[in-house]
């Protein structure tokens, strides 16, 4: 309170006001000596790391959201109340002097009451600031259990070297440049499809272990060039880029450029940022084109044909990788798989399909539009490639597994004859094989995990419901169970000779020859007895060479439809070198890859130059030593027709 004099009236009565020595008294009290025990008000503290970086620019939602970003690296979003707050914490203020910063910058009266409800209600549950008593600054806050999201971050240039990074590059995207690099991409690409023939290069690497060694180390680098991109794009629109690191992304090796600074500059300095990583490949591929002119070797034009598919890969909107945060960025929402749920539960009638409708309605008209777009389409992808997975499982478990033995058989037996380079390809095979396959048992056990609990949250207290779901599960499991076992989902894929044999060493790269027509007591269809007539022929009249006999013994898929020719050859579709970048491909490859390739070498099909030896029955040809083992009979692969 303050003192004008002796009877004088006071503006007003707010209680005590601070005394000398910052304790809030009156003139009464420090004369009869009653001060009072006042308690210590709260001073909050920001946790440790913790980034405020302002207003979301640009923003799909109706109501204003600002960033912040905490040490542990997950990005929250606040309100502009709860901004203010915590822009506000210095580990200095106490909640009274907060009250009167906020009430001055918001416009209206805020109470310390009001700080501390705030502090302790809703910035410390999100990590931003941190519970009072706590000594250390660090925080445990939940994060967002992200199906997509990167793991296991590792720092590779902290944020001072990216900074000068970004410097350095950052005049590649003035716009008279960029115009520069287009024109001459499209250039590139019409002598390089049309005149020269892109595939060529990519052959020729093909049969050369170092060529490939050389090509993938080039992918790599691409893929770090990539991350330069970003940097620089963030640094050139006026933010602050932050480090560029590695992590997992599901299973595969991944590198990430922290961007989360350009969430307060416009919409068009995002979208710069996001396509500056593909704009970086773009630029990479015309240095490959230009180091082939200057050097003839083709190799370059290899990685320059492998880099167009990882741009394309770049801009798939499924997972989380460019594509996807151009869409989110282009509807002003930063997360779209946040979006899933609300936008499926509106479609619901009822108190939940109400709120979710409630909660969609937030967003600005347009962004909606999008978000809507979005979701209607991936729901209905994701799910067909789940059905599509069970049905074929069989097909998928016995292929993957024959590609996978084979792979680490003639890998391993490159490595134990001496053939270092061969080796080293063929475990880069290896893991082409592995990759996918770990990608989908994780992307299995993520989503079956979360189906599991969202079924046991939303039957907890309706045992009804919970009973017919089971009832559900487990008549779909019988339907595909009699599917699997009675043959009537898809057969296991025939062995077919690779189309990169350097990268599967140590199997024929002859075609395998169907197994005979045997006769019901088990013995082997009898030759002709005309001794003038056809050799022994297959069902298309083809006369088989002893080594495609040889091969054929014990090669020939259990899962051959009858009414299919021999002769016809699927098409082949082994795992692009492309696939081995390092981590480019984020998201598993199809599981069926791995069905058609079978680990091979040079040298191991016998010599096309020698003449074959008259035909005579396969079971009488003893294996040579370069052969590939015969697989079990059909008996022993998995049950389909």
């Amino acid at each position: 309170m303050t003192v004008l004099g002796e009877g004088a009236p006071t503006l007003y009565d707010p209680g005590p006001v601070p005394g000398p020595g910052g304790w809030p008294v009156t003139y009464e009290q420090v004369a009869t000596g009653s001060l009072p025990v006042v308690e210590p008000q709260l001073v909050p503290r920001l946790s440790a790391g913790l980034r405020l970086h302002g207003e979301y620019q640009g923003s799909g939602f109706t109501e204003p959201k600002y960033i912040a970003r905490r040490g542990d690296g997950q990005v929250v979003q606040l309100s502009r109340l709860l901004y203010l707050v915590a822009s506000s914490v210095d580990g200095a203020r106490d909640v009274e002097s907060i009250a009167h910063r906020v009430s001055a910058r918001f416009g209206r009266e805020v109470s310390g009451e009001n700080i501390r409800f705030l502090v302790e209600k809703k910035l410390e549950p999100l990590g931003v600031t941190v519970p009072e008593g706590q000594e250390s600054d660090e925080v445990d806050a939940p994060r967002s259990d992200l199906l997509l999201a990167l793991k296991g971050h590792r720092v590779i240039f902290d944020e001072r070297r990216t900074a000068k990074i970004a410097r350095t590059f950052s005049w590649l995207h003035r716009p008279v440049v960029v115009l520069v690099m287009i024109a001459a991409a499209v250039a590139m690409d019409v002598w390089l499809f049309a005149f020269y023939g892109a595939i060529e290069p990519v052959l020729e690497v093909l049969d050369q272990p170092v060529l490939i060694l050389l090509v993938f180390a080039l992918t790599v680098a691409s893929l770090v060039f990539h991350e330069f991109g970003h940097a620089s794009a963030c640094r050139y629109g006026g933010a602050r880029p932050g480090c560029i690191g590695c992590g997992i992304f599901l299973i595969w090796p991944s590198m990430y450029t922290d961007v989360t600074d350009v969430y307060r500059i416009g919409r068009g300095g995002r979208i710069r940022t996001d396509l500056g990583g593909v704009y970086f490949n773009v630029v990479f591929m015309l240095g490959m084109a230009g180091l082939y002119f200057a050097t003839g070797e083709p190799f370059f034009l290899a990685a320059v044909y492998l880099g167009h598919f990882e741009i394309l890969e770049q801009l798939m909107p499924a997972v989380r990788l460019d594509g996807y945060y151009i869409l989110g960025d282009l509807a002003g929402v930063p997360d779209l798989y946040g979006k899933i749920k609300p936008i499926l539960l509106g479609l619901v009638p009822g108190r939940k399909g109400r709120a979710a409708r409630k909660e969609v309605a937030g967003l600005k008209k347009s962004a909606r539009t999008v978000v809507a777009a979005w979701v209607l389409t991936m729901v209905p992808l994701i799910i067909g490639e789940l059905a599509y997975a069970l049905w074929n499982l069989p097909r998928i478990i016995a292929t993957m597994t024959r590609s996978m033995v084979e792979q680490f058989s003639g890998t391993g037996s490159a490595l134990a004859d001496g053939k270092i380079v061969e080796g080293l390809v063929g475990i880069l095979g290896c893991l082409m094989l592995l990759i996918p396959m770990g990608g989908v048992v994780y992307l299995t056990v993520k989503i079956g995990g979360r189906i599991v609990r969202a079924a046991k949250r939303s039957t907890a207290e309706r045992p009804v419901l919970r009973v017919v779901l089971c009832a559900c599960v487990l008549a779909g499991l019988a339907g595909l169970s009699y599917a699997w076992t009675s043959g009537l989902t898809p057969q296991p894929l025939p062995k077919k000779p690779p189309i990169a044999p350097i990268l599967q060493p140590g199997v024929s790269t002859e075609e395998p020859q169907p197994r005979q027509a045997t006769t019901p007591d088990g013995d082997a269809s009898a030759p002709d007895d005309d001794p003038d007539g056809p050799a022994d022929t297959g069902p298309d009249g083809a006369v088989p060479s002893a080594a495609d006999r040889t091969a054929g013994s014990g090669s020939a898929s259990p899962g051959t439809s009858p009414g299919a020719s021999p002769s016809a050859s699927p098409a082949r579709s082994a795992t692009a070198p492309g696939a081995a970048s390092g981590g480019t491909s984020r998201g598993p490859a199809s599981p069926t890859a791995p069905a058609e390739q079978q680990p091979s070498s040079p040298g191991t099909g016998g010599d096309p130059s020698t003449p074959p030896p008259s035909p005579v029955p396969s079971e009488s040809v003893p294996a040579s030593p370069t052969d590939t083992p015969p697989s079990p009979p059909p008996s022993a692969s998995p049950a389909t027709s």
